[in-house]
Order: C-alpha cells, then sequence, then structure tokens
C-alpha cells in the first residue's frame, strides 16, 4: 500500500514540476496566464471503515486552475501592438467569413497582404461596427464583428476649385520699374506658391507674383500691384486662363489699397469681414485655359480656379493689406486633393481605431471588441495564448473597453506574461524536493520488503 502512496506522491510532484516548467518557459510569452497545479489528499471510504483509523492513500491533482491577474505593460513603436488593462479578451476569427471565436489577450498585431490585422498566426481581429464619420458604434454584438481591416488609399482626387489668399504687401517696397519675368527675382516684390490638383490627383504648383507699380507721379497708380500667375512654370493668362507665349506678360489682375492699407473699392473702404474681395477667376473649360496647360490628360473644373482673397473660413481681418511690417502670407489653402495614402493609424483606450491619410482625410474604421466570461478559468486553453469558451467558462459577454466591467485598451504596448520568475524557481525547488522525499519513500519501502524476504 505504502508503494502506491509514495507513487501517488511521485505523480502529483511531477505534475507540479511539469506546470512550473511551463510557467518558467513561459515567462516572456506575451498575453500568457501563468497556472497553478492544486491537489487534494486520497482516502478510501466504506459505510463500514471508523474515520479514526483512516491512514489516507496519497494524494491526487485536481486541477491546473489558470491564473488571470494582469501582466505587466511592455511599450513599443508599433501603434498595431495593443494591451488590455483590466478585464477582457480580444476576439479572433481562423477565417475572414468564420464566427468561430477564439480568445486571447496577446495584442501584438500586424497588417496581412489584404491590410487587415490579424496575430501571428494570421488569425483576423474582431471589431464592432461604427460610423465612419462619427465613430459612434452601431452594434455590440459578437454577431455582428467583422474583421478590421485598414485600406490603404482613401477617398476619389478632388480638382482644385479655389485657392484662398490673404498676405500683407510691404508698403515700403520700391516698384522694380521693368517687365514680370519669372524666372528673375529682380522682376517682381513677393511671391508665394501652394499646390493645386487636376482631376486626376496630380499636383501642381501656382505660383503667385506680387509686382509694385510706380507710382502716381512717375505714370503709374499708388498703393498699386499687379498680381501675376503660373502653373508648373508657365505664365497663366488671367482671361482665358491659356499659357501666356509672348512678352510683356499681362498680370491676372491689379490689388489697389487706401491710405489705411486696406484694399481699396469702389465708393469707399473694403470691409474687413467681407466674405470675398475680387475673386479672380482662372478660366479652365474644355480644350481651353488651364487644361490646355496639363500634358497628363486631366482638366480642372469648368469653371477654372477661383482666387479668393481671403482664408478659407472667412476669419473677420483675413484680407490682403498693405501695411510697412513686411511681406507676410496669413493664409493660403485650397480645396483640391490627390487620392490619400495611409498615413497613420490611432487606436483609442476604447478601441475605436481611426485611420489618417496624406490628403487630410481621416475615418472610423471600427472599436475592437471586447470579451469577457462568467467565469475565466473555465476557458478551454487551445494553444498560442488563445482560449475557447467552454461549459464551465459560460457564455462570452460582449463589450465596449472601457466600459463597465470592461479593461482599456492601450496601443503600442503589450501585456507580457504575468509570471512571477522569483516565485517559480521557489516553487521549483520545493517541487523537486518533494519528488525527492517521495522517491526515498519507496525506497525505504523497498528495503523493508528486502529485510521481510530475507527473514528465515
Amino acid at each position: 500500500m505504502s508503494f502506491n502512496i509514495a507513487l501517488t506522491g511521485l505523480a502529483a510532484a511531477q505534475k507540479d514540476l511539469d506546470v512550473t516548467a511551463n510557467n518558467i518557459a513561459n515567462v516572456n510569452t506575451t498575453g500568457f496566464k501563468e497556472s497553478r497545479a492544486e491537489f487534494a489528499d486520497v482516502y478510501a471510504s466504506s459505510v463500514f471503515s471508523a474515520g479514526r483509523t483512516k491512514n489516507g492513500d496519497g494524494v491526487q491533482t485536481t486541477m491546473v486552475a489558470q491564473q488571470f491577474h494582469q501582466g505587466s505593460l511592455q511599450f513599443t513603436n508599433n501603434s498595431l501592438d495593443l494591451a488590455i488593462t483590466g478585464e477582457g479578451y480580444f476576439a479572433m476569427t481562423d477565417d475572414i467569413s468564420s464566427q468561430d471565436l477564439t480568445y486571447t489577450r496577446a495584442g501584438a498585431f500586424k497588417l496581412n497582404q489584404d491590410n487587415f490585422m490579424v496575430d501571428a498566426k494570421g488569425n483576423f481581429l474582431q471589431a464592432f461596427p461604427v460610423d465612419s464619420s462619427t465613430g459612434d458604434t452601431t452594434s455590440v454584438s459578437l454577431s455582428t464583428t467583422n474583421p478590421v481591416q485598414i485600406p490603404d488609399s482613401s477617398g476619389s482626387p478632388r480638382a482644385t476649385e479655389n485657392v484662398f489668399l490673404s498676405f500683407n504687401l510691404d508698403a515700403t517696397a520700391d516698384a522694380p520699374g521693368i517687365d514680370f519675368d519669372p524666372t528673375s527675382n529682380g522682376t517682381y516684390n513677393s511671391s508665394t506658391s501652394t499646390t493645386v490638383y487636376d482631376s486626376l490627383g496630380e499636383p501642381h504648383i501656382l505660383q503667385y507674383f506680387f509686382v509694385k507699380e510706380p507710382d502716381a507721379a512717375s505714370g503709374g497708380a499708388d498703393n498699386s500691384w499687379e498680381v501675376y500667375a503660373t502653373l508648373d512654370g508657365k505664365v497663366v493668362d488671367g482671361t482665358s486662363g491659356a499659357e501666356q507665349t509672348t512678352t510683356p506678360y499681362a498680370p491676372i489682375t491689379t490689388l489697389g489699397f487706401d491710405s489705411s492699407g486696406l484694399p481699396a473699392t469702389t465708393g469707399g473702404v473694403a470691409n474687413t469681414n467681407l466674405t470675398t474681395f475680387d475673386e479672380i477667376n482662372l478660366p479652365a473649360g474644355a480644350g481651353t485655359g488651364l487644361s490646355t496647360m496639363l500634358d497628363n490628360g486631366a482638366t480642372f473644373p469648368g469653371t477654372g480656379i477661383e482666387l479668393n482673397w481671403r482664408d478659407e473660413n472667412n476669419t473677420a481681418g483675413r484680407i490682403p493689406t498693405q501695411y510697412s511690417s513686411g511681406f507676410e502670407v496669413k493664409a493660403l489653402d485650397q480645396d483640391g486633393s490627390t487620392v490619400g495614402r495611409l498615413a497613420g493609424i490611432d487606436i483609442g483606450t476604447d478601441g475605436k481605431l481611426v485611420a489618417s491619410y496624406s490628403n487630410g482625410d481621416s475615418t472610423y474604421l471600427g472599436q475592437i471588441a471586447m470579451v469577457r466570461f462568467p467565469n475565466s478559468q473555465g476557458l478551454s486553453q487551445i494553444g498560442d495564448t488563445s482560449w475557447k469558451q467552454s461549459i464551465d467558462s459560460g457564455e462570452p459577454v460582449a463589450g465596449e473597453a472601457g466600459s463597465g466591467t470592461f479593461g482599456s485598451i492601450n496601443s503600442s504596448a503589450l501585456e507580457q506574461s504575468n509570471t512571477n520568475l522569483t516565485n517559480e524557481l521557489v516553487d521549483l525547488i520545493t517541487a523537486q524536493r518533494n519528488y525527492q522525499a517521495n522517491s526515498r519513500a519507496l525506497e525505504v519501502n523497498s528495503t523493508i520488503q528486502q529485510s521481510i524476504l530475507q527473514i528465515r
């Protein structure tokens, strides 16, 4: 009988060693949860047995209990690395259309060839649907989750229709007094440029030049400036929008200022809150105007590019001025865009994903689904730091990160293994001593039996 008792002790010690060794082996495994071997004594019983005379029949392993306490966070430079602080799991599927979910806390994600967020095994991260503009979650149900896909482009090309320009021209500047030439700095006082886009989303450089006219005493006009424009280096005609091929070049418009340095208008001083001051149109009709200056078959809007002497938001006072404070561009914007390329991904603590693109667009892509269970220790381990639900775990409960009892999501971070290496090494020594003690019990029992056999 003592042989069997010692054997149960050896088996228990071996199980303890196995569990401890597994914990130590996974000390650097992202999202790993350590386990603990739990034991109970064994007694044979019958209705006729007397409890005070029982010596026991050894030990048995009752369960290997997973320990789901929080692991420490390791911060990274990858915005797709996610760590859960608090309760909850990521929901994963092994196929795009599958609803067979597995659960994990290992948040080392990347983009696959189709721009889906996947783990190292290619499993797809699931998210709740949201409104792409507002980010409002439309459903918090595991039956409506979809794999997270991050498009690498956004929007369609949009040809520039408006340029918004506000500036100050230097009142003390001298008039060049010679014909304008965009290639000669001495023929103009100041210049500025912006990138505009054609119907194919191709960029073009639209540059404005400001030339102060001679004063009235010299045959010109006081406080008057000529404005010239070039598109990709070609001088634009202010009437047709076509390229000017003969010199002297003609300005697209002339700006006049009053003695206060504000734009002069017929009948008095311009209102600083004016919606638009002198909108200049550069024609671009089919086969004419700016479109004839493009060599890629693209066009600008049929109405041309409208130059608005203000900022895009029509801010009070943001109109052209002429003060003696030097040339300054106060606002320069345009409303065209090219196809946006993925520039960045932001994942909030609530799990909402926002993709930003090079054309200034941004869009909500989804909210990472969070799942918890009534009994996490009842989850069935399936390897790869993942679990599946079981009868013991109960049904999964879906929710939003950071709400209720659900933990929050940390981007650019990974949850490390919750194994305490110091404790595990102590447990390893303890399990080893237990194994040696039970081995000694077997040895003593064998010696006793050998002595009995030698009795004559």
